[in-house]
């Protein structure tokens, strides 16, 4: 076996992102400690006994409460490209995350413009609206205006889909410092959004923009994670809560409820091909901004070494 490069492991070739669509989505983990042993990346339980995680083959890993991560598995996961976050219960509340993000300039900066720009920002809007809704958003609105519609249309869409499947249903209602105090229906929405915004999230890092940069959200740090995950939302993770939820209401589970809505999400990512679909529809609705790209300045300094290029445009 030839040896490990700079900055490899032992024994190792150096490990390279591969491409977001050819991932599996994301992994929950509590109660036991991420390391890297014998060169594998892997999960030890309290008795000792390891579980190997194909870490380069995921989109995010969720590392829950009681779960701890070596340093070795933290660099691991940096090099092949795969999302670490830090998340509480059913991966809800979000703490920090393993990537900073912003790993291509020329793709920040055409964000920026877009966002910046209010005419390319609305008509980045309107196409996410119409990549939702799958209709064309009503002619002559506002920004603000878009989003009360999307809102009051997300509403209705809860209340159709809990009578479908006989869940008893009130309102979007979740309280981050109360976990336990949100109903059932509540607490299957708000596992299942978390979900997809860790799969967004990892989309956007991998695509090399911004998570802050949103366009329809604005002032969050995962403000353009929410607009991606908002695209996708009603055709995957939201029907896949209530549909738990209405089995948890019934009596039909043998798992707990935040176990079954996560299981489900990540079948549904599958079937969906979610993981093929997002990146590029990343690109087209920023494209539909009509912006081009910006140019680097003439006095920049050009790249002395060219990198190799593997992975999506965000990986390094």
């Amino acid at each position: 076996m030839s040896g490990a490069g700079k900055g490899g492991l032992p024994g190792l070739t150096p490990p390279k992102p591969i491409p977001l669509k050819d991932r599996a989505s994301l992994i929950f983990v509590e109660r036991a400690q991420l390391d890297v042993l014998d060169g594998a990346f892997v999960a030890v339980n309290a008795d000792g006994t390891r579980t190997q995680i194909p870490v380069g083959g995921l989109a995010g890993i969720m590392l829950e409460p009681g779960a701890r991560i070596s340093h070795a598995a933290v660099s691991l996961a940096a090099r092949v490209g795969t999302l670490i976050t830090w998340v509480g219960e059913a991966g809800v509340r979000l703490y920090s995350s393993g990537q900073p993000g912003g790993a291509r300039a020329d793709r920040l900066l055409w964000q920026a413009s877009l966002a910046l720009n209010d005419e390319a920002r609305l008509r980045v809007v309107r196409e996410m609206y119409k990549r939702r809704f799958k209709e064309e958003p009503p002619a002559r609105r506002s920004v603000d205006q878009l989003r009360g519609i999307e809102g009051a249309r997300v509403r209705e869409s809860y209340a159709l889909l809990a009578a479908q499947y006989g869940v008893s249903w009130k309102r979007r209602s979740y309280d981050r410092k109360d976990w336990d105090g949100s109903d059932i229906p509540n607490r299957c929405l708000s596992a299942a959004t978390a979900c997809l915004h860790g799969l967004s999230e990892a989309a956007v890092l991998a695509a090399g923009y911004a998570p802050a940069v949103g366009f329809l959200h604005s002032g969050k740090p995962l403000s353009f994670v929410y607009d991606v995950a908002d695209i996708f939302k009603m055709e995957t993770v939201v029907p896949e809560a209530f549909r738990i939820a209405g089995k948890a209401e019934k009596g039909r589970l043998d798992m707990s409820p935040d176990r079954a809505v996560r299981l489900a999400c990540r079948d549904r990512f599958r079937k969906e091909k979610l993981l093929e679909r997002i990146i590029p529809t990343i690109e087209q609705v920023l494209s539909a901004g009509g912006l081009p790209r910006p140019e680097p300045p003439p006095e920049a300094v050009p790249v002395a070494f060219e990198d190799e290029t593997f992975g999506d445009p965000g990986h390094r």
